[in-house]
């Protein structure tokens, strides 16, 4: 392993501790369903998602918890393949290593837990976002990284220099 995928290694790792740290911290704080407003617009809620964004197949008999567990796994598989490919840039793997960091926190939980715990609530008087956590935000901006790096990609590949 090269000192450059080892760093790439070690911020999936941070991300992942960051993210358990949180949740076992709000977990110690509150109460499940326990709403405490912080601002007119954020509140730290305590709950559990067994399905994945925006509740996505919350609902099921059980069968999405392994469903998203393998998933994430497969997905993590990628991108540590991309991530090996890519190690010598910043982006991506900057990207990629959010992503698995991410998945890997959410997957603790449902290990643990059987769903993924999530604190985080922004709201607009009685319209509000579903809850989340750090691990869903690091797999957002991940994404968005990921989606940035391609344009870039795409764009730097139509430029005449860069064609030969």
């Amino acid at each position: 392993m090269t000192p450059r995928l080892a760093g790439w290694l070690g911020l999936a790792v941070l991300v992942a501790a960051l993210d358990q740290a949180s949740k076992y911290w709000i977990m110690a704080v509150l109460n499940f369903g326990e709403n405490v407003p912080v601002t007119g617009f954020f509140d730290l809620v305590l709950v559990f998602n067994p399905g994945a964004a925006f509740s996505f197949l919350a609902h099921h008999s059980g069968w999405q918890r392994w469903f998203f567990i393998i998933l994430a796994f497969a997905i993590c598989s990628w991108l540590l393949s991309l991530l090996r490919h890519h190690q010598d840039e910043t982006l991506l793997p900057t990207a990629f290593s959010l992503i698995i960091g991410g998945a890997v926190g959410n997957v603790i939980d449902r290990f643990v837990f059987g769903a993924v715990v999530d604190f985080l609530y922004f709201h607009v008087g009685r319209y509000g976002w579903p809850a989340f956590n750090l691990a869903d935000s690091a797999i957002t901006l991940g994404v968005v990284l990921m989606l940035v790096g391609q344009l870039k990609g795409q764009r730097g590949a139509s430029s005449p220099e860069k064609i030969s």
